[in-house]
């Protein structure tokens, strides 16, 4: 399992970040560049904004994965640390359980959305549905949308694994980020 999730990340830091940073950067130029054309010079293109929402949205899902990977997300964590810390041994084990219930809910979640989303693309591609402006389709969009939720979920199903094996005693994965004081066996 380390050998995945190190590959998991391999993809993450050698790639898709950079994807994501690409498509943020390069969206965000265009629109500062739309801005000096529609205010300095009196013309836009009609596409611009279509491109600049849509695009900046596929790079901020790309990301979604590597934000849940690295903990570096919103998560209110202070009801788990309290019971972690006032309740000694056995709060750190229903913390981690919770912990847990936390991440299978996620993983579920994600294939849920992807799961029944499938149809909605094929019904986007079969209406040829696009954008405001009429120029781009939206099923690309969608379909990157979900790539996300599975990159997601894929960090979701690492980080459960990882506190499942924590929490009995095993050593869990190398160089998966725990946020956790203790991370030694639970069990």
């Amino acid at each position: 399992m380390n050998k995945l999730f190190n590959n998991w990340r391999s993809f993450q830091d050698s790639y898709l970040q950079y994807l994501s940073a690409f498509l943020l950067v390069s969206l965000t130029l265009l629109a500062i560049v739309e801005v000096i054309r529609r205010y300095g010079f009196g013309v836009s293109f009609e596409w611009q904004q279509d491109a600049v929402t849509y695009g900046i949205l596929s790079g901020i899902f790309l990301f979604f994965g590597i934000t849940q990977t690295r903990n570096a997300h919103l998560r209110v964590t202070v009801l788990l640390m309290l019971i972690r810390d006032k309740f000694g041994p056995p709060g750190h084990i229903v913390s981690a359980v919770f912990t847990i219930l936390g991440q299978f809910i996620g993983i579920v979640l994600c294939g849920y959305v992807i799961l029944y989303s499938v149809d909605v693309v094929s019904l986007m591609i079969s209406q040829d549905r696009k954008t405001e402006s009429l120029v781009f389709p939206l099923w690309p969009f969608f379909v990157t949308f979900l790539t996300g939720i599975g990159f997601l979920g894929i960090s979701f199903f690492f980080q459960f694994w990882h506190e499942i094996q924590i929490l009995f005693g095993r050593s869990g994965l190398v160089g998966i980020t725990d946020d956790s004081e203790d991370s030694g066996p639970i069990l």
